[in-house]
Order: C-alpha cells, then structure tokens, then sequence
C-alpha cells in the first residue's frame, strides 16, 4: 500500500469547454480519490488530488490524455498540503466555481 500524498496540478492547452472537468470528476470519483477541480480564467484547469500515491499517480496520467475532444498541452504538477485541500471539506470529489 502507498502513502497518501494530496497533489496540486495544472492542466493548460483546450481544456475548457470540451467536458475536461467532468472527465476529471469522473475518473477520480472512480478511483476514491479525494480533492477537486475547477476552470481558472485564465483557460486552465486546476485540480487537487488526494489518495495512495500509486493511485494518484495513475489519475493524473489519464488526465494528461483527457477526453475526446480535449488537448493537454501542460501539466505542473507540485505537492500541495491539508490547507489547500479544505477548499471543500468532503471525502468525495467536488466540482468548485471558475476564479
């Protein structure tokens, strides 16, 4: 078993409009992994993850790809904290306002 890890990640290219939000609500609800994700105005998508370390690892490489009609050109990745996280205090995976 992994260490649960909590990651912060960025993905930029066409990643608005194209169903990239529910694509990742919906992988990561799959796997049980904790967080959420959002649209920035500035055309990114942002998302916190939370869960084993393998499984974590394993959702953002299928976020790389996304779905159909999406393009992943970017991704920053970096390790966030509980801080970040509380954003939304559930154990499911939210889906938070554009900022």
């Amino acid at each position: 078993m992994s260490a649960t890890v909590i990651r912060h990640v960025v993905f930029s290219g066409r990643v608005q409009g194209v169903g990239f939000r529910a694509f990742v609500h919906s992988k990561a609800e799959r796997r049980a992994v904790g967080g959420w994700v959002r649209n920035r105005r500035d055309g990114t998508v942002e998302a916190l993850f939370e869960g084993p370390e393998l499984v974590v690892r394993e959702l953002i490489a299928v976020c790389r790809r996304g779905p159909p009609g999406a393009r992943v050109d970017g991704v920053e990745e970096r390790e966030a904290d509980a801080g970040e996280l509380a954003l939304y205090e559930s154990r499911r995976f939210a889906m938070l306002p554009t900022i």
